[in-house]
């Protein structure tokens, strides 16, 4: 059902709900301090620059801060090909796309896509997944089952890996190339956006697949994963419409995807297209993926090398009977989950600013918080004391929404279809060029700057987008004063 707002021009639509809204305008406008502590009482309160996404949970107690040290050791460690010297540090690969989580989460921060004007820049941080549609019974059936959420490449797995150990070529060399487009906002204020195709050079393992799909993925920030995984199941399922029932053109839909452990369906929250369950399986999947490395939930020392690399299955891997025939041992995987569960969020900064209140006014206004849902309270959870019963502020609805032909990757994955993606949280967006030392939004990106982010948005979220260019330009600077404070 259409409401009155959808007859109306975006800015006198707009205008209109200024006039109609006084309970988010209050809302909007007044300071409320709890919004400093993005991540609740985990939050940090230390020195906004290079380090700022690498502090523990701020009410950790002191005997657990040495487990956190010795996650993000491992975090940091550079693996080597199997055999050498040394058993708790090989297995690299065969083929891979890093050597250490650290190396596409820099700083525990968002990856990079390569500079397109030089060669020697590789795609570490961003690289391709791969899939085609099922061909077989068996493989529509695993799909309808809930099982797997895509089909591989039959040869190049599930994703392109551009490294591999000596001895053995890489998939090939992901390449990015961009048209450039310039569109105008309200104000005569002028964006130009890049819009990004992407090309496999010098495949190696023969030709790819006639039906292959690619999904580029860029590696999100670390921050408040832990909280995340604690927002109940039934508040985040309270956010969902997928008929769009309500009529506001906003549907929020759950990826049911396949938990490894529990052997069943579980409501998706990690990964672009929340793909994955929880941390457990995010972080083995990302270990077997993209550096080759077996642990108990993922236990291939091969990797993502398929049956039809003859040569990556001859060499050697590093699972080994003093690490449970693995290659990371158990104790090492709980470690790295424990360490990824609590990296804290950084406080707000000038979340009192005139002008960031009113940012945060028209981010209620234009419709952005529909989707970037600004608060939770995380779980009760005796396991995870500190992350337990939080008042948190991410902006995400952790669900899936339709954001248009101009993002779509026509891939699906789960019950995600080719348009949707799950909505990024935005707590520490701000200070991505601190952190990343640069400012690349969007699952590939391609967006240079938070302005540029928002103009990409389509479908859902197009009426959103579409107030934004309507805003007059000191507006629209007062909404990326709010985000930056995020």
């Amino acid at each position: 059902m259409k409401t009155l707002f959808s007859y109306l021009t975006p800015t006198f639509g707009l205008l209109f709900a200024l006039c109609l809204a006084p309970v988010s305008m209050a809302t909007g406008q007044q300071f409320d301090p709890d919004e400093v502590a993005q991540g609740g009482a985990t939050t940090h309160y230390k020195a906004a620059d290079s380090k700022a996404f690498s502090h523990p949970a701020a009410n950790m107690p002191f005997a657990q801060q040495m487990d956190y040290r010795l996650g993000l050791g491992i975090f940091k460690k550079l693996w080597v090909a199997a055999p050498s010297s040394t058993t708790a540090s090989d297995g690299l690969g065969p083929l891979y796309n890093a050597r250490s989580c650290m190396q596409c989460h820099r700083n525990n921060g968002r990856g990079h896509t390569p500079d397109p004007d030089n060669p020697a820049d590789n795609a570490i941080s961003l690289f391709l997944r791969l899939s085609i549609p099922p061909q077989t019974e068996a493989q529509r059936q695993a799909l309808a089952s809930g099982r797997l959420g895509s089909i591989p490449e039959p040869v190049y797995g599930n994703q392109l890996q551009d490294f591999a150990v000596s001895g053995l070529s890489a998939e090939g060399r992901l390449r990015i190339s961009y048209r450039e487009f310039q569109i105008t906002l309200n104000g005569g204020e002028q964006v130009s956006l890049r819009k990004p195709e992407y090309h496999i050079d010098d495949p190696q393992f023969g030709p790819l697949h006639p039906q292959l799909m690619t999904s580029p993925r860029l590696t999100p920030p670390m921050i408040g994963l832990g909280l995340l995984e604690r927002i109940p199941q039934q508040a985040i399922l309270a956010l969902s419409d997928p008929d769009d029932r309500d009529g506001d053109g906003i549907s929020g839909r759950a990826n049911w995807v396949w938990d490894q452990a529990a052997q069943g369906k579980a409501l998706g929250r990690f990964g672009w297209k929340a793909g994955m369950p929880n941390l457990q399986q995010q972080n083995s999947a990302a270990f077997n993926g993209d550096i080759g490395i077996s642990t108990a939930d993922a236990r291939n020392p091969y990797g993502d090398c398929t049956k039809a690399q003859h040569a990556c299955l001859r060499l050697a891997h590093g699972a080994s009977p003093i690490h449970a025939d693995l290659e990371a041992a158990p104790e090492m995987d709980r470690t790295v989950l424990f360490f990824s569960q609590h990296i804290a969020v950084p406080a707000r900064r000038n979340a009192d600013n005139p002008d960031v209140l009113a940012g945060k006014q028209l981010f209620l206004q234009t419709g952005c918080a529909r989707c970037h849902q600004p608060d939770f309270v995380t779980a009760t959870d005796s396991q995870r004391p500190a992350l337990s019963q939080q008042k948190i502020w991410p902006y995400t609805d952790l669900l899936l929404h339709d954001m248009g032909d101009g993002l779509a990757d026509q891939r699906p994955e789960f019950a995600a279809n080719g348009r949707e993606w799950r909505t990024p949280p935005l707590w520490g967006i701000g200070l991505t060029r601190l952190v990343s030392g640069h400012t690349h939004f969007l699952h590939d990106g391609r967006a240079r700057s938070l302005l540029e982010a928002i103009l990409w948005h389509g479908g859902e979220a197009r009426s959103a987008r579409d107030n934004v260019v309507n805003m007059p330009v000191s507006d629209r600077a007062k909404l990326i004063k709010f985000l930056e404070s995020l």
